[in-house]
Order: structure tokens, then C-alpha cells, then sequence
């Protein structure tokens, strides 16, 4: 699997801004790593994606840029169009939807923009939104996200065609979206790959698979390993994984866990809520403070079962007790996905975009330049040896070149 980290971790909302985090971040990133070459998973805001996609000048620039810093890029985030460290984000995140013809042009220069950066050999893989936040989301919006994922393979096959590069697109489920849950995204995607559907509304899943986040697949409660063989059963694959751990807690009646937990409420995301009742039921609430009762008093979840906060926190991080990390949830997905057909060629992304909010203590906090980079090293060490089974024992923390780190990339 070829390992990356996603740099929607970074605020840039232009070219400069994007080439400047390669500088400043990523190749940085790279040496505390110790890698001789370093994957990222690139996140280009609409405005940028659709520039590079206009100029081949803007794409010589940036493939010069990662070449500079020994950077590569096979992944694309193409979830938040853009926006995505305003002050207050929450359900701006999921606009455009699959209805909204912007959204199919974004992917599409995404796309054709990554056939232009991808490494020879190497095949492609895009991220993006479950369709839209679930309401409102009517049978007309459902008929034209199904006709535009349609377009999306036909584009995609004939870019391949073309270039001789594949790209697929990820679809990843979200708590709270029109596809909720890993059996949301592959009922609807496998409803629609039949020969029964007309061409303009047909799915070729050769082209349009599954990405697995591992922060939402634990807030679900999913069983990892029932979830990817649901995928693969459907005749689908799991394009790609995004890294990442929830926030969990075990017993909210334990002594301090509201106000532990409570120190994660921030204004910027949304932080979807699952509890597991003692029936083994899911209840849900859409955002941490009013899980918790909110402003307006609202009762929130009841509190008589585990919590899984959707709250990306860093891979390495083991938050103090009583709260935990979902960190065996995703050691096992990977390991399922590894284990599954065309496991080897999903992409491995490392997603902790929240270190600008995490609360003060947890980790380090908020950050600077010089603790950002040192973090997200540190999650890369992590996943080598906990993920890929990459570095020998007692050499997490080292600098030195990790085993099976080549100049192609990082790969397992």
C-alpha cells in the first residue's frame, strides 16, 4: 500500500498557497520521517484544481515544486471544495452535493489534473463527499448524483484511454450524509453497476469504489473487517484508506468524561456522535455539544452506553483516560483491506486535519510550524510500524531511513 498524509491539514486556498506548504510542511515532514520520498495526499481547493487543470505552465510549476522537496503525489482530497479552515465550517463542508453539476466539474479537474502528477506505474485515487448532507436530499437530487457518477466513469475511462493513467474515484460515508455507513454507500453504488441501467445512469465500479475512513467506519460501530467484505462481496474495492482514529469513551458516567470529552466542543467542524446502547442499537446526534445538551438545554444522548466522537485525533496520540482512541479499529481495517482483493493497490492516507483545534494538552495542542511538522512525522512513523509493519522494533522515533522506504515512494 502506498502511504501519504493529507495536507487539508494545511490552509491554502491558492497555487502559492499550495506550492508554499510543500516548502514549509510537507518536504520538512519528509525528513523528520526519515523518508527518502514522501507521498501526499494532495487537497486542492475547486479554485486551484480548475487553474491546474487550465494550465499546463501551473502543473509544470507544482510537479517541479515536489520534485524539489522529493514529494509524490497519487492520492487527491477532493472532499471540502474549498473554505476549509474559515473560522466556522460544519455544513459548508458537504456543498456542493452530487446534484449540483459544480461538484462532477471539480472531480473532473481533480482528475485529470492527477493523471498529470501521478508517478509512471502508479495508478490514481480521488476522495469525495457521500453525495450530500442528508437533508434535504430529494428522489430527483438522488437521480442526478446517479447520472453524474455515471458521466464521472465514462470521463474516467476515456481518460484513461488517453493518457494511459487510471484514476478512480473513492467514495467515502460520512455520519450524518445521505450515505451514512459503509452498507449505505455500497448498496447505493452497487444498485447502480447492473446492465440493467441505461448507460447515462449506469456506475462502472472499475472506476468508482469505496474510501474507507477508519475515524467514521469507528464512529459507525462497523465490525472492520464485516465492513470490507461487504465492499468486495458487492463487487466493489476499497480505493483507498484514510488513516485516522476517533475519539471514544467508554463509560460517560465515569468520574470527569463529560468535561474530558466536552474539551473537544470547537466551533470550525462538525464532530458527529454515536452511542451503542446495551441493545446494541446506534443513537445519533449531529455534533459534540449537543450530544452533550446543548445551549438551548436539549437533552442530548442519553450517556448510558459508549461514545465515538467523530474527532480525528493523531494516530499516535493515546488520549488520557477516560477517554481512548479507535486506534485497534483502524489496525484492523487495514489489515482487512490488505487482506481483500486489490488490498495491495489501495492508497494508505494519513487524515488528521484537526491539530489546529485540538484542545490545549492533547498533544501538544494547537501547534506551530515546528510541532505540526514533528506531529504529523510522528503519525507517519506510527503507521509504517503499526499499519505496514515497516520499522524495526524500538526505531519509532528515529530519523534514519525506515525498511522499505525507496526512492519510488513509501510502500509496503
Amino acid at each position: 500500500m502506498l502511504l501519504s498524509y493529507c495536507t487539508n491539514v494545511h490552509p491554502a486556498e491558492d497555487l502559492d498557497g499550495v506550492i508554499d506548504q510543500l516548502a514549509r510542511y510537507s518536504g520538512p515532514v519528509r525528513e523528520a520521517a526519515g523518508l527518502d520520498t514522501l507521498g501526499v495526499g494532495l487537497w486542492l481547493p475547486a479554485e486551484v484544481a480548475h487553474r491546474l487543470d487550465a494550465s499546463a505552465e501551473d502543473r509544470a510549476r507544482l510537479r517541479a515544486a515536489l520534485a524539489e522537496h522529493r514529494l509524490q503525489v497519487h492520492t487527491l482530497n477532493a472532499f471540502p471544495y474549498g473554505g476549509f479552515h474559515r473560522e466556522v465550517v460544519k455544513l459548508a463542508v458537504y456543498s456542493p452535493t452530487w446534484a449540483e453539476r459544480a461538484r462532477l466539474d471539480y472531480v473532473l479537474a481533480c482528475a485529470r489534473v492527477l493523471a498529470d502528477l501521478l508517478p509512471d506505474g502508479a495508478a490514481g485515487s480521488i476522495s469525495t463527499l457521500p453525495l450530500a448532507w442528508r437533508a434535504p436530499w430529494t428522489r430527483a437530487d438522488d437521480d442526478e448524483a446517479t447520472k453524474a457518477f455515471a458521466t464521472l466513469s465514462a470521463e474516467l475511462r476515456e481518460l484513461e484511454q488517453r493518457t494511459g493513467r487510471t484514476v478512480r474515484i473513492a467514495v467515502e460515508p460520512e455520519p450524518g450524509c445521505v450515505l451514512d455507513t459503509v452498507d449505505d454507500v455500497v448498496a447505493w453504488l452497487a444498485a447502480r453497476t447492473g446492465p440493467e441501467w441505461p448507460a447515462d445512469r449506469r456506475i462502472d465500479p472499475e472506476y468508482i469504489g469505496v474510501c474507507l475512513d477508519t475515524c467514521h467506519l469507528a464512529v459507525s460501530f462497523a465490525d472492520p473487517a464485516g465492513a470490507v467484505r461487504r465492499i468486495t462481496d458487492a463487487g466493489l474495492r476499497v480505493v483507498k484508506v484514510q488513516a485516522s482514529a476517533a475519539l471514544e469513551v467508554a463509560d460517560l458516567s465515569a468520574a470527569g468524561a463529560r468535561d474530558a470529552v466536552g474539551q473537544f466542543v470547537e466551533q470550525r467542524y462538525l464532530h458527529q456522535v454515536r452511542e451503542l446502547t446495551a441493545a446494541g442499537d446506534v443513537l445519533a446526534s449531529d455534533d459534540l455539544p449537543v450530544a452533550l445538551g446543548d445551549a438551548d438545554r436539549r437533552p442530548g444522548l442519553p450517556g448510558e452506553g459508549p461514545w465515538r466522537v467523530h474527532f480525528h485525533v493523531p494516530l499516535h496520540h493515546e488520549p488520557a483516560a477516560p477517554l481512548a482512541a479507535t486506534t485497534e479499529v483502524l489496525r484492523d481495517a487495514v489489515a482487512a483491506v490488505r487482506a481483500a482483493p486489490h488490498g495491495a493497490e489501495a492508497h494508505l492516507d494519513v487524515e488528521t486535519y484537526t491539530w489546529s483545534v485540538l484542545p490545549d494538552g492533547v498533544d501538544g495542542g494547537a501547534p506551530g510550524e515546528a510541532g505540526l511538522v514533528a506531529g504529523i512525522a510522528a503519525e507517519l512513523r506510527w503507521a509504517r510500524k503499526h499499519l505496514l509493519n515497516e520499522l524495526p522494533t524500538g526505531h519509532e522515533g528515529a530519523g534514519n531511513v525506515p525498511a522499505g522506504a525507496t526512492t519510488e515512494g513509501t510502500e509496503a
